[in-house]
């Protein structure tokens, strides 16, 4: 009977389904939504900015050695950031298909209460074997999560407000960087019942994410995704319901579309040239955006350190910092749809170029402090631009699946790049990682700019 219904909904004269979409309003009903997704994103970017504001306290503990380990190259945090972030790359690279076969909902449900769990339980370890073993754990979960994230929102989102909405999601997820930094400069150096104050950083984290686990299930399926699968009535039915929240009066759902064709079960998607040289040109971006915005991100208290402050200035110079993350996607989320996403990611790994450079040659506190601050907000504003760019550019059906496989690239390569990074630091020093970092970022402007298409104002289905 349902399949009746479903043939009958698909069949009505009315808008599609991405019509429908495309036509929802940009109200406070819409903002909500978006910022009930974006929470759970907060405690995954929380998790992700861990490592640089917690080695030192695992260091302090005696679990990390600050010297060089017989993995090559590389001191125990090195090993565990790259660590880190290899997990990353297997849950973005090989478990992200799930959320084409599953769904997007369901997909990142799983991977929140996944990356919490194995967070959680890192917390407790007491070898730095298991700390590693289980942050690998958590890397995994939240590798998934990342990708399914950004396809869930591009799909849900009207065409004009995607750059927007990505801005808006990315405020809220970056508000835990600050949070992360301040709380790192509060507890790392203390003790509090018995437990280091690392711990209590990641087991605030921990279980907070599971709490907007329980806050987040109540956010329905992609009616996109469930377009692609053939279960229209749904589809209908949760599109139905979002216009009704947003104030606008029901309609029928209408023919299926051609994408709806192409993505129906059984079809099979065919990689065009033009599918190609999009994923060449996005591993190629990942690869080196990672570089340039978690080799500042994660290793920044380490670098201020290299400066000459010690750790409690370190944590705190780095809490000011951070705070031109949400700033930053706070400013995007009201102008980033005036500009194609592809030039904004050009000035801003420029403005990483410029800010990198200065942040080499300079020692005093406030002008390491207003360097950090430019670097961070290009790195947002990065971030924001990219996140969006990149889910657009693939059909429904593998959307998941190839955004998730170049974007495991930039996990595949900050795993790398932080044994070199932690390599570089210690034998040449920061203005040697800077180099690097900014020389990555010239990479990313000649590719994005030379090579990549525009899709302001494009439906997903035209681009």
């Amino acid at each position: 009977m349902t399949d009746i219904l479903s043939k009958i909904v698909a069949s009505s004269p009315m808008q599609s389904v991405p019509d429908r979409i495309d036509a929802l309003p940009g109200n406070r009903a819409l903002w909500k939504f978006i910022a009930l997704l974006a929470s759970g994103g907060f405690f995954g970017i929380y998790d992700l900015m861990q490592t640089g504001y917690i080695s030192t306290g695992l260091i302090a503990e005696g679990i990390f050695h600050s010297n060089v380990t017989s993995f090559p190259l590389s001191s125990d945090q090195g090993v565990f950031a790259f660590l880190t972030f290899a997990g990353l790359f297997i849950g973005a690279g090989l478990l992200t298909p799930l959320a084409d076969k599953f769904g997007r909902r369901q997909t990142f449900m799983y991977a929140l209460l996944g990356y919490s769990t194995f967070s959680l339980i890192m917390a407790l370890q007491t070898q730095s074997h298991w700390v590693m073993f289980f942050r690998f754990l958590t890397g995994v979960g939240l590798g998934l999560e990342m990708v399914t994230i950004d396809t869930y929102l591009s799909e849900w989102v009207p065409r004009q407000l995607r750059s927007r909405a990505f801005a808006f999601s990315f405020f809220i997820q970056f508000l835990s960087v600050p949070v992360l930094a301040l709380l790192s400069w509060w507890l790392v150096p203390q003790t509090i019942f018995g437990l280091s104050g690392w711990r209590w950083v990641v087991i605030n984290g921990a279980t907070s994410a599971l709490v907007i686990w329980f806050i987040r299930k109540k956010l329905p399926e992609s009616p996109r995704w469930l377009m692609a699968q053939g279960r229209h009535l749904e589809a209908h039915h949760l599109i139905t319901a979002m216009e009704s929240r947003c104030g606008l009066p029901a309609k029928p759902l209408a023919p299926r579309s051609s994408e709806d064709k192409q993505n129906a079960p059984g079809a099979i998607v065919t990689l065009s040239g033009r599918y190609r040289k999009r994923i060449l040109l996005l591993v190629t971006m990942n690869i080196f955006q990672a570089i340039g915005f978690f080799g500042f991100g994660n290793w920044l208290p380490s670098l201020l350190a290299g400066k000459g402050t010690n750790l409690q200035h370190s944590l705190l110079y780095a809490f000011f910092i951070t705070l031109a993350y949400p700033l930053t996607s706070f400013l995007c989320s009201r102008y980033a749809d005036r500009t194609d996403n592809k030039w904004q990611i050009v000035l801003s790994s420029l403005l990483t170029v410029i800010s990198g450079t200065l942040f080499a040659f300079v020692h005093y506190p406030p002008a390491l402090i207003f360097c950090g601050f430019l670097i961070t907000a290009s790195n947002a504003w990065l971030t924001c631009c990219y996140h969006a760019w990149q889910t657009e550019l693939f059909p429904t059906a593998v959307r998941a699946s190839l955004s998730g496989f170049c974007y495991s690239f930039s996990r595949l390569s900050t795993a790398f790049s932080s044994i070199f990074i932690s390599w570089l630091l210690s034998s040449s020093g920061p203005g040697a990682v800077l180099a690097f970092i900014v020389s990555c970022m010239v990479i990313v402007m000649g590719v994005v700019g030379v090579f990549g298409p525009q899709t302001r104002g494009r439906s997903l289905e035209d681009i």
